[in-house]
């Protein structure tokens, strides 16, 4: 039987991941979409990580390759995505993972400007980069599908504030770019992550606190209404697979939660 995106040609930033004991959400975005039939570019700014996932992906029999890439770097971003027409022949679908956050951020009164200027580059800059090189080849085709992955954060954060502008400019990117884009064929929705179990978000906090792993996951478990634990890189996965796939051929400028019902539950306490 098909894959729900059988075929369909696809370039995953990010998807290699942070060490850990967990899977990211670019690994297991690439293999998710790779189980249902894609063809799979995986770019990661650590090449080795992202031949981790392009490995499980030929372990379970699918088609992936690949590619260095640092977001940030405008010209490699297109040579990326000339490489892809190249490998695919065209380009149906592209993910934009890559996120940052960590040391330097916080509140307003104390955030450092550089880390504030890095984590926006990143987050923000970066994704428009890529974006602004696949819309050429998808207006061309009068057909792709854009997803970014957003963030909870974007709406009800914990004082990182570079983190949660960030967010909130990926959300209205995302819409900018369903409006501007739909009368070619585009569609562009949002991915918006609640706590996630994942190497950055797990890992990377405990570092940051100087805590272990296991405090940061009950404190973080405890916080989630439903089912009172974190999600998965998987949940993460499945929405992307969705919003990837032609069942949402008409559904654009979406921004679709993934959070345990913590968006809805912060927003009905205040």
């Amino acid at each position: 039987m098909a894959g729900r995106v059988q075929g369909k040609a696809t370039i995953v930033t990010g998807a290699g991941q942070s060490p850990g004991s967990t899977i990211g959400n670019g690994r297991a975005i690439a293999m998710l979409l790779a189980r249902e039939g894609a063809r799979v570019i995986c770019a990661d700014r650590v090449l080795a990580s992202a031949e981790e996932t392009v490995d499980a992906i030929r372990a379970e029999g699918g088609e992936a390759y690949a590619v260095h890439l640092d977001i940030t770097d405008s010209p490699a971003v297109a040579a990326v995505v000339e490489h892809a027409l190249r490998l695919l022949g065209r380009l149906d679908v592209v993910v934009n993972n890559v996120g940052i956050g960590g040391s330097g951020d916080g509140p307003a009164h104390r955030v450092d400007e550089a880390a504030f200027e890095r984590i926006l580059q990143v987050n923000l800059t970066g994704m428009l980069h890529v974006t602004k090189a696949v819309l050429p080849v998808m207006r061309e085709q009068r057909s792709g599908s854009i997803v970014n992955i957003s963030s909870l954060a974007a709406r009800a954060g914990g004082g990182q504030i570079a983190y949660e502008v960030s967010k909130a400019a990926v959300n209205r990117l995302t819409t900018s770019v369903a409006q501007s884009q739909a009368r070619h064929g585009i569609r562009c929705n949002a991915v918006q992550p609640g706590l996630l179990d994942t190497p950055m978000a797990v890992a990377g906090i405990a570092r940051m606190l100087g805590r272990t792993e296991d405090e940061v996951r009950i404190e973080r478990d405890r916080q989630v209404p439903l089912g009172g634990h974190m999600g998965t890189a998987w949940d993460t996965a499945y929405a992307v697979l969705y919003l990837a796939s032609d069942e949402a051929r008409f559904v654009s400028g979406a921004i679709l939660p993934v959070d345990g019902a913590m968006g809805v539950t912060q927003a009905t306490n205040t």
